[in-house]
């Protein structure tokens, strides 16, 4: 499909948009652009959200380029997509409306596809209201609607049905979630979740982090499914890492609520890495997004590692890190090339296990379970077989999982010596 943009260059930051970052959204949702009309306004108009004159020269650029939609980089009130697909005569659509489609394309599982329908029809319920004559019609239908019941009034019951449908089997999903993070809690295993503004290499790392394959690409959205795996920090320290969705610029409000579930992966995890674009001129700008979206879904808590990505791109770039409290501790690396890796790596070791003490065990031959634990808890770096018979282990331990396994385990004191 062809589609002329439409980007107001609007003084106040309320209405502000970038017009790179909107022709990368186009381009990602596979729709060919025909040309770009660009203009300024103090404020949007109340029928239009652009003037009249500015509506007629869009209407010429659709039928000189035979375009199919129109697209705005601004959310447009119900009314004013109604005005203006009346004048233009073609299909019209806003912001919100094409990340959405975007969101329907990228997502392939089943908890996925119904987060995006969810979105689409929460959205599509504010503008059934359309100059289409079928949703003005009344017609009969056996089962369908009562008597006198407009065509559009039983899309709404309709659409109001399926939602009620899509957020029974999204509380099914719920669930399962909390069951999968009581499961991940008793274990003791710390959790990471990437966040980042979309197309900042968050796939990438999560690849060269766990070495596990996932679809990355550079385009806007390129994954939307969360992937849950486990990766090695450090010898004998595990964590389980998570891949999420992108942030964007005014993400709307029923995509958070829809991916409420998946987001919240984010507000119970240990430590946030939040992937930055290093050569991105708006990083700052995104980076306060970012934490914007963060502090909404009740997530400001987590102790956050900033990770620079991409310095392969710039020479003047070099791996290092910075060692810092919260929000101050940064690494630069490259996910792509792997250079940094091993720094950041020791970042998320710093944050994650800083309480633990260093120990050196004799554990007999009949420890067996509490060697079993200790090797499922991720805190063993060494171990050799005693002359005696048993281990000799060097662990490192935090002073909260000592206490539990000096009390499950019934671990004497002579057993244990603090390096």
């Amino acid at each position: 499909m062809s589609a002329i943009l439409v980007h107001i260059d609007f003084r106040s930051p309320q209405f502000h948009e970038e017009l790179d970052e909107f022709i990368e959204l186009v381009a990602s949702s596979g729709l060919q652009s025909r040309g770009t009309v660009t203009g300024s306004r103090v404020v949007p108009d109340a029928r239009f959200f652009i003037g009249s004159g500015k509506v007629e020269q869009i209407r010429e650029q659709v039928e000189a380029c035979q375009a199919d939609i129109v697209i705005f980089n601004h959310e447009l009130s119900p009314a004013q997509e109604r005005n203006l697909e009346r004048h233009l005569q073609c299909r019209v659509l806003d912001r919100i409306g094409l990340i959405l489609d975007i969101f329907a394309q990228r997502a392939h599982s089943y908890e996925g596809k119904l987060q995006v329908e969810l979105a689409q029809l929460q959205h599509l319920s504010t503008r059934l209201v359309r100059g289409w004559s079928h949703l003005e019609r009344q017609k009969g239908g056996i089962g369908l609607r009562g008597p006198g019941e407009t065509q559009l009034e039983t899309d709404r019951r309709l659409i109001g049905h399926r939602i009620k449908s899509i957020n029974g089997r999204l509380e099914k999903v719920k669930r399962q979630r909390a069951q999968g993070r009581r499961l991940r809690k008793n274990t003791d295993t710390p959790v990471i979740s990437l966040v980042g503004y979309t197309n900042a290499g968050k796939s990438t790392l999560f690849t060269g982090l766990t070495g596990v394959k996932v679809y990355a690409a550079n385009k806007l959205f390129a994954t939307l499914d969360t992937t849950l795996r486990k990766v090695d920090i450090a010898p004998g320290r595990q964590a389980i890492l998570g891949d999420t969705v992108g942030f964007i610029r005014h993400i709307p409000h029923d995509l958070i609520e829809s991916f409420h579930a998946t987001l919240k992966e984010i507000k119970e995890a240990d430590l946030l890495l939040h992937v930055i674009d290093a050569n991105d001129d708006q990083r700052h700008v995104h980076m306060q997004e970012v934490n914007r979206v963060i502090e909404e879904i009740g997530a400001a808590h987590v102790p956050q590692i900033q990770v620079f990505n991409k310095i392969d791109l710039h020479e003047q770039l070099s791996a290092r890190q910075e060692q810092g409290a919260d929000r101050d501790t940064r690494v630069w690396l490259s996910a792509k090339m792997g250079t940094g890796m091993e720094g950041l790596k020791q970042l998320i070791a710093g944050q994650l296990w800083a309480d633990c003490d260093m120990h050196r065990l004799h554990l007999p031959a009949s420890a067996g379970k509490l060697r079993a634990s200790l090797y499922r808890h991720g805190t063993v770096c060494e171990e050799s077989l005693h002359d005696a018979g048993g281990w000799l282990m060097k662990v490192a331990l935090e002073p909260a999982l000592f206490r539990k396994l000096c009390r499950h385990h019934d671990l004497k004191a002579a057993l244990l010596s603090q390096v």
